[in-house]
């Protein structure tokens, strides 16, 4: 095994520069093989256009003639482009993109061929359901399901295949995707905020809530990676001891970019430019090797689709790069992990982000009343949305003091809290014009004195206010940003709604003017969601005891955080907005604790597996080069052998000591893992693997990395932290 972690190294001292040219400027290139709306109306007649822009727009169904129409200009198109299949693109249960490519051919009557696409095979498609997480919606042998083109995001080729992005729902009509309770979602907030942001102009007919994420992650040489078997198999590393140097000296994080790696970011940006994926920063990242890039804002769907295929462009374009990927929020013990930061935000149809503080008075109500609204929200649901960004993986990086800690809060900044606290000594009830004047002025005219850059950023703020936008920094790397923004959407626009009928009641029963009704229902908010502010430092046990003391939940584990999505108020929430199903909510429970038990089953097989097959052989072999050599030192000084024997018998029984230990701590997780397989409710069998099972991880690590601090470099089988991190 020495040879293969030597022979990987040898292998990263010979890679060939890969030349990377853009051969026209970005602006030209980007969408070229998007079917946008250049592509539409140079393909499709001007009703099917007409039907695609009212099918994005309103919501409006597309009549299967017309569809019949769009399918042949869209063949045509990704024709003329070179795809010779197509394929539904979607994004079932499992936490990546699912895909099964059909050709444009078919065979006539006459012995010829033809290419073909219909109506039928755009708007629908019928793969096999019954191998995708399902959470006990259908039996096994119940295989069908269908996807349903969205015709909100836009059809794609990439390689020679034309994608069209799809819903996957069950044949009895549940949802089996991600894609399904977002749009459901985007749908309820677009109505609430419309309905609220009427109250400041007549104009709006429609909000978009839009969504910027930042994709962190690691590079790592493709043959370093395939010689170990943990990376290969978990996506992180299980055991490995620090190397002596790593992050301590900041010089990796913003630091010039080697010629290899941005061979690799230039490449991938190619790709992105013609997929349509408006990415526009790249730069280094703290940990060594670790790398992160950032699009423009989008709408919100198209940016969750286009975050799941860079997620996959960008493991491509690393194979040809001789690089691997990892998305893991914790591939290296010791050094900082990878996040997905999703910055969001609400636009009108008139061009105004609503989180954006104005020039006026009246436009800064309505920034509070978005602003504070908000705030409500998370206050109100704030372990939902804990819930929604809760992993196995996840759970390595929420607290250890690079990402924010798992009790959700909001930061907001001095000046924007000193805002609130004003306009909570507001008098209740009507408004004197001394009041209102000296409130406009005093309190609310001051926010345009709040710039961008005048609000300082709290890292460790699992939710902050950024100026123009919130920025949930708590979603892991590997996440799929639909259900972090599908729960934030929802319980955002439950919040609008409520706030609607309180204001409109006001309004109506106690005969004040808009603006009074506005200010004494948003005081109100700004008392009751007081609790989940916080400007301080979140890591340490100051903050938890005085989050305890607000009764903010405090849920460190994956197992823990989920069962927020089966509260009650969970379900009332998505039903009322009709989001999704009391059956659709409890099935992916189901599956997301089943994923958990699975995920810490594999890590502790293959942990158990590196260990004893691995670590343990390598320190033996080495401790019998030690026994022979104290052998000789005997057979030449006799009895006084000892004397120049000492450190070498002591690393001898070092090595025993850590081997017993090792293996009575595999033996002990086995015996759990398997108390844990006897377990039939998923709920509990996903305790069981994070409160007995887990646990085991640590200790074994731990002497594992201490042997190899003890055994010999040449033989030591598993390619170190040092050659991991460092090898550029």
């Amino acid at each position: 095994m020495s040879t293969l972690r030597f022979h990987a190294i040898k292998e990263t001292f010979n890679r060939p520069v890969i030349d990377v040219k853009e051969a026209e400027r970005r602006s030209e290139v980007f969408g070229k093989n998007v079917f946008n709306n250049g592509a539409m109306r140079q393909y499709l007649t001007k009703d099917s256009y007409k039907s695609v822009q009212d099918a994005v727009e309103n919501g409006s169904k597309i009549n299967r003639n017309v569809a019949d129409h769009i399918s042949t200009g869209m063949k045509e198109w990704a024709i003329s482009k070179g795809a010779t299949h197509y394929t539904h693109w979607f994004q079932p249960l499992t936490g990546t993109t699912a895909e099964k490519h059909d050709a444009f051919f078919e065979t006539t009557d006459d012995g010829g061929a033809i290419e073909k696409f219909g109506g039928g095979q755009l708007v629908q498609q019928e793969p096999d359901a019954s191998s995708f997480p399902n959470g006990g919606i259908r039996n096994t042998f119940e295989a069908r399901g269908y996807t349903a083109w969205d015709p909100t995001s836009p059809a794609f080729i990439y390689g020679t295949t034309l994608c069209i992005p799809t819903v996957f729902v069950a044949y009895t009509g549940e949802a089996l995707d991600n894609k399904t309770p977002l749009l459901r979602a985007l749908q309820s907030i677009d109505q609430a905020a419309t309905a609220v942001a009427k109250y400041f102009d007549k104009n709006v007919t429609k909000v978009n809530p839009t969504l910027g994420w930042e994709q962190e992650y690691f590079l790592i040489d493709r043959a370093l990676a395939k010689s170990r078997p943990d990376i290969n198999l978990t996506g992180r590393t299980l055991l490995g001891h620090a190397s002596a140097k790593g992050q301590q000296l900041d010089d990796h994080y913003f630091g010039s970019i080697t010629r290899r790696v941005l061979d690799y970011m230039r490449d991938l940006e190619n790709e992105c430019m013609l997929l349509g994926i408006p990415v526009k920063t790249r730069h280094n990242e703290v940990a060594p090797n670790q790398f992160e890039l950032a699009p423009i804002f989008e709408e919100t769907n198209l940016a969750v689709d286009h975050n799941s295929l860079l997620m996959d462009v960008m493991a491509k374009v690393a194979d040809r790069h001789e690089f691997k990927v990892l998305f893991h929020e914790k591939p290296f013990a010791g050094v900082n992990g990878s996040g997905k930061h999703n910055n969001w935000s609400l636009a009108t149809s008139t061009g105004i982000n609503l989180l954006q503080p104005g020039s006026t008075p009246m436009k800064n109500l309505q920034f509070l009343t978005f602003f504070i609204n908000t705030i409500k929200a998370v206050n109100d649901y704030e372990e939902l949305l804990r819930a929604s960004i809760a992993s196995a993986s996840n759970d390595h990086r929420l607290g250890a003091n690079e990402a924010p800690p798992a009790i959700i809060s909001v930061f907001i900044g001095s000046q924007l809290t000193n805002v609130l606290d004003e306009l909570e000594k507001v008098k209740n009830g009507k408004l004197s014009p001394e009041d209102k004047t000296d409130l406009k002025l005093n309190v609310v005219g001051k926010i345009p004195e709040i710039l961008l850059d005048n609000t300082d950023r709290n890292r460790t703020s699992p939710f902050a206010f950024t100026g123009n936008k919130f920025e949930f920094r708590a979603v892991g790397s590997t996440a799929n940003c639909a259900k972090p923004m599908t729960v934030l959407n929802a319980i955002v626009a439950k919040q609008l709604i409520d706030f609607k009928v309180e204001v409109d009641t006001l309004i109506k029963d106690k005969k004040m003017k808009k603006d009074d009704a506005i200010f004494n229902v948003l005081k109100g908010y700004i008392k009751d969601s007081k609790r989940i502010r916080f400007e301080g430092d979140g890591y340490g046990d100051a903050w938890e005891k005085e989050a305890k003391k607000r009764k903010l939940s405090n849920n460190k584990t994956t197992p823990e955080a989920l069962k927020a999505q089966i509260f009650k108020s969970t379900i009332e929430l998505y039903e009322s907005l009709g989001i999704m199903s009391k059956v659709e909510i409890e099935a992916r429970h189901e599956i997301e604790v089943e994923e958990y038990a699975m995920r810490i089953q594999i890590e502790g097989r293959v942990l158990g597996d590196i260990a004893r097959n691995h670590v343990i052989p390598t320190s033996i072999r080495y401790q019998n080069l030690l026994i022979e050599n104290v052998q000789g030192l005997k057979d030449i000084y006799g009895k006084s052998f000892k004397k120049y024997a000492k450190e070498q018998m002591n690393l001898i029984e070092a090595i025993s000591n850590h081997i017993e230990t090792i293996n009575k701590g595999i033996t002990d997780m086995i015996n759990e893992r398997k108390k844990a397989n006897g377990i039939d409710n998923a709920e509990k069998k996903a305790f069981a693997y994070c409160d007995n099972v887990k646990p085991y991880f640590d200790e074994i690590r731990y002497h594992c990395d201490k042997l190899e601090l003890l055994v010999d470099d040449e033989i030591w089988p598993l390619t170190k932290y040092r050659e991991l991190l460092f090898t550029r």
